[in-house]
């Protein structure tokens, strides 16, 4: 496996276990507490091996921009955890970077700093099961991105607040479901769902408790599904057109089934993985856009901006590593460098030196939070600590929802 401790250098702490199937099998036997939980799936059967591990996928530019985005994301911490920002989802991040790149609490030279972060969300979580203290407005995007964060988390240390905290998190996502499988912004059930950008957040939370061990009811992620290919527009005939028709045409995921994005056919491609739908013929019309979108990417001399906005460059990144193959290694590289090219230099000033900004989303500080874990995260992923990161296909979970796919 690449990326191991030695190879990358400040990054000195081991993971709990660096090879996939012993991850797997630590799974398979750790104990596990009484859930409220109606399924079991069993993560151990792929019908792939981890993907393509050649040299090109890290190199030494690239670990080095990792190590100086984690060491910025160290500096600027603060002694609560949070980064300053009581955005849940935007604290998880910060945690993210760091698990990702194979650092766990208390362990090495970040782990307190992975402590710190993940405290700060397990104390903040609702007794509703809600990981958000901010604006009720971002109820459902803190909430879906903690609770992924902490799933992962749940699957690479042991931490006994984690079961509890997470049973309620996923209950609320199940209970919150609106009734066309999407999410609305605010933690309640409503007729209709917004958008697909909420409706990705919950996919990957869904997705990082099933890889970790926990359970979740299969009528939520069958509903999903049919909530995510409803954001589905081809290019002729809207959404109302014929299926045969649609699949011999271009087409795109949308926001709210009108619009498309760069964003939203990352979201839509992230998705369908995630809940095992591997055959889906609108995966490949996306990642058309999707590869097109980062060939013409061109890198801004180390000024410090993302290539992408934060929030499309951590779905883009995921969408071309879990499809894989050609796509993997031809747009993965291009996007690697204009990250590590962008990343802001500036070893004289150690509050700015290492970081990359997001200016569409999120500003000031919480948005360099952002736009800097994103990129850690990003270049961090052909190290595949991660437990999302480290399964090919598996069978048991697209024969799970037979009677789903196209």
């Amino acid at each position: 496996m690449k990326g191991t401790s030695a190879e990358l250098g400040a990054q000195s702490v081991e993971p709990k276990s660096l090879h996939p199937q012993e991850r797997v099998d630590a799974l398979r036997s750790a104990p596990r507490a009484p859930r409220y939980v109606v399924v079991i799936i069993v993560l151990c059967f792929w019908t792939s091996p981890l993907r393509a591990e050649g040299d090109w996928e890290l190199t030494p530019a690239s670990e080095a921009a990792l190590a100086r985005g984690l060491d910025w994301l160290a500096r600027e911490q603060g002694p609560e955890g949070n980064w300053g920002s009581d955005d849940l989802g935007l604290v998880g991040m910060g945690a993210l970077a760091f698990l990702a790149s194979g650092h766990t609490p208390d362990h090495g030279p970040y782990g307190t700093v992975v402590r710190k972060a993940l405290d700060f969300v397990l104390r903040n979580a609702q007794p509703s099961g809600l990981l958000n203290i901010a604006d009720p407005q971002r109820d459902m995007y803190n909430h879906g991105l903690a609770t992924f964060v902490l799933g992962q988390a749940q699957g690479m240390y042991d931490d006994a607040r984690l079961n509890g905290v997470l049973d309620r998190a996923l209950k609320l996502i199940a209970t919150t479901q609106c009734d066309d499988g999407g999410w609305d912004y605010r933690a309640r059930r409503q007729p209709r769902g917004h958008d697909l950008s909420l409706m990705v957040m919950q996919a990957k939370a869904l997705r990082g408790a099933l890889d970790s061990g926990l359970e979740v009811p299969s009528g939520v992620i069958d509903l999903a599904i049919q909530g995510v290919r409803a954001h589905y527009l081809p290019a002729k005939g809207g959404a109302n057109a014929d299926e045969a028709a649609a699949r011999d045409m271009p087409g795109e995921f949308t926001y709210d089934g009108q619009r498309g994005s760069l964003a939203m056919a990352a979201c839509g491609v992230v998705c369908l993985q995630e809940f095992g739908q591997y055959d889906d013929w609108r995966i490949a019309k996306n990642m058309d856009v999707i590869g097109d979108a980062v060939a013409a990417l061109e890198p801004k001399s180390g000024g410090g901006e993302l290539p992408l906005d934060a929030y499309t460059l951590y779905y883009v990144g995921q969408a071309i590593y879990q499809v894989g193959g050609d796509i993997w290694e031809e747009a993965y590289p291009r996007l690697r460098d204009v990250v590590v090219a962008n990343q802001l230099r500036m070893p004289e000033d150690p509050r700015r030196d290492g970081q990359w900004r997001n200016t569409q989303y999120v500003s000031g500080h919480p948005g360099a939070l952002y736009a800097t874990a994103v990129g850690c995260f990003v270049l961090a992923i052909p190290n595949r600590y991660l437990p999302i990161l480290q399964e090919g296909h598996i069978d048991s979970l697209r024969d799970r929802f037979p009677a789903k796919r196209p």
